[in-house]
């Protein structure tokens, strides 16, 4: 009895893991930027592998950041996995050692897609040049995924 648990449990955590990989490509995003004349674009970034040594966790890819949207480009791509969020992070630069969930962070939501564009709202009172970064976390077990550090125009 106690064999076939641990079995069930494995399998089950196994599938976790390979589940996204064996849909990744009808997980992609491509959603259109409303409004794009009238935009402006107040930061841009690339998203990162922010730890060479980590086969799992990585990502790769434009970033646009406006007054109340942060769209991720056409060419955005993440490893796949479970329960990633998009943040805002006041740190300009965010490593595997950053303590992200103690930062003033801002949830933008669950990620959409592991590609393609996709756009996720700043809350109404964010001002987001208080954030450096746009982070890919894995909320379900605390982990970097790939950071985006943002470069700001000039006013």
């Amino acid at each position: 009895m106690t064999g076939a648990l641990l079995g069930v449990a494995a399998g089950f955590a196994l599938g976790i893991f390979v589940y996204p990989y064996l849909f990744l490509d009808d997980i992609v995003a491509s959603e259109p930027l409303e409004n794009a004349a009238a935009r402006t674009v107040v930061a841009t970034g690339k998203f990162i592998h922010a730890n060479p040594a980590d086969p799992i966790h990585h990502g790769t890819g434009g970033v646009s950041a406006y007054r109340d949207l942060v769209r991720m480009e056409n060419d955005f791509v993440v490893a796949p996995g479970p329960k990633y969020h998009v943040y805002l992070v006041p740190d300009k630069t965010v490593t595997p050692d950053t303590d992200v969930p103690k930062s003033a962070f801002v949830d933008l939501g669950r990620l959409r897609a592991f590609r393609g564009s996709q756009n996720y709202s700043v809350p109404v009172g964010v001002d987001i040049t208080k954030f450096g970064s746009v982070v890919i976390w894995c909320e379900q077990f605390g982990v970097l995924i790939s950071p985006a550090a943002l470069d700001f125009a000039p006013h």
